[in-house]
C-alpha cells in the first residue's frame, strides 16, 4: 500500500527549529495541483527553490520535507503545476515521494483551512511547541484533523462485490463500498450503514483487515470484510455508484497500482 515504504519510515515528529538541507524537498500546492517537473527528481529542492514561509512537515529516511505556504512562488525553470491524482501513474515519482506528497497535501489543506480561529474569528499563527495553529485572540490550539472512513469488502460465497463510482467522481478504477464514519458510529456500524445505503444489502460477520492513511481526503481508512446476511439482490444508489457486481475470484483485476487499501483487499480476496 501507499505507506509500505520499508526499510524507510515516515518520521512526523514536529519541531519548529528544523532547517532545510540543500536537498530537502519542497511542496507548493495550488488547489489540488502541486509544483512538479518531468525528471527523476520531480519536486523542487531547497538549493534551487525560494520560499519565504517554509514549514517543516516530516522526514523519510534522511530526506526532510517542507511545505511552502507562500501564496505565490517563483516557479523554477522546467516546473509546472499538475493535478496530484495524475501523478499516481507517473514513473518519475518514487513510492516514498508519492506517500510524502499525499501526506503533505493533507497537512497543506489543514494549514490552509485554519488561518482563522473557528471560535473567535481571529487570525491564527504557527505554534512552535507542537504541530498546531494557535489563535492570536483567544489562544485556542487547533490540531491536524483526521477523517475516519471504512472500506468494505462484501462477500457472497466465493464472490466479492466490486463497484464503480459514478462518472462525476472522477474515479474509473474498480472499487469497494466505502464511506466516512459519522458522529457516534463505530467502524462496524459504518460498514453496515454504508453497505445498506450504497447497495441495499444487510451484512454480518464484520471483521477488521487493515488500515491506511489517505491524505488526499485527509482520512484514515479502516478496511473490513463482511458477508451478506440474507437476500443478495443489489439495490444501487445511483448517486454514488454506476455499478456493483458480484465478481468471481478469477475475474477480479484490482487497480492499476498497489497504492490503495482497496486494491490490497481485492487482491487478498482473489488469492485467498
Amino acid at each position: 500500500m501507499l505507506q509500505d515504504i520499508m526499510p524507510k519510515k515516515l518520521d512526523n515528529h514536529y519541531s519548529a527549529d528544523v532547517l532545510p538541507d540543500s536537498d530537502s524537498i519542497f511542496f507548493h500546492f495550488r488547489g489540488c495541483e502541486v509544483l512538479v517537473n518531468n525528471t527523476s527528481s520531480p519536486f523542487p529542492v531547497y538549493e534551487t527553490f525560494v520560499s519565504e514561509h517554509p514549514v517543516y512537515l516530516f522526514s523519510i529516511g534522511d530526506v526532510k520535507y517542507f511545505l511552502a505556504r507562500d501564496m505565490n512562488v517563483s516557479v523554477p525553470e522546467g516546473f509546472t503545476y499538475k493535478n496530484i491524482k495524475s501523478l499516481r501513474s507517473s514513473r518519475n515519482v518514487s513510492k516514498e515521494n508519492f506517500f510524502a506528497l499525499f501526506t503533505a497535501y493533507h497537512l497543506s489543506e489543514w494549514y490552509r483551512s485554519n488561518c482563522f480561529c473557528g471560535s473567535c474569528g481571529q487570525r491564527t499563527e504557527l505554534y512552535r511547541i507542537e504541530r498546531a495553529m494557535r489563535c492570536t485572540g483567544c489562544g485556542k490550539l487547533i490540531y491536524p484533523r483526521l477523517n475516519p472512513a471504512v472500506i468494505a469488502g462484501v462477500i457472497k460465497d466465493d464472490k466479492l462485490l466490486v463497484t464503480h463510482y459514478v462518472q462525476n467522481r472522477g474515479v474509473t478504477c474498480n472499487a469497494l463500498v466505502a464511506g466516512f464514519t459519522e458522529i457516534g458510529e463505530t467502524f462496524e456500524e459504518t460498514v453496515s450503514r454504508e453497505v445498506m445505503e450504497e447497495v441495499g444489502l444487510k451484512v454480518k460477520n464484520i471483521r477488521y483487515y487493515k488500515s491506511q492513511p489517505w491524505g488526499f481526503s485527509g482520512g484514515i481508512l479502516a478496511g473490513f470484510f463482511c458477508e451478506v446476511d440474507g437476500d443478495d439482490s443489489i439495490t444501487l444508489d445511483s448517486s454514488e455508484l454506476s455499478s456493483a457486481v458480484w465478481t468471481e475470484k478469477k475475474d477480479i483485476s484490482g487497480q492499476t497500482d498497489d497504492y490503495s487499501l482497496t486494491n490490497e483487499m481485492m487482491m487478498y480476496f482473489k488469492n485467498s
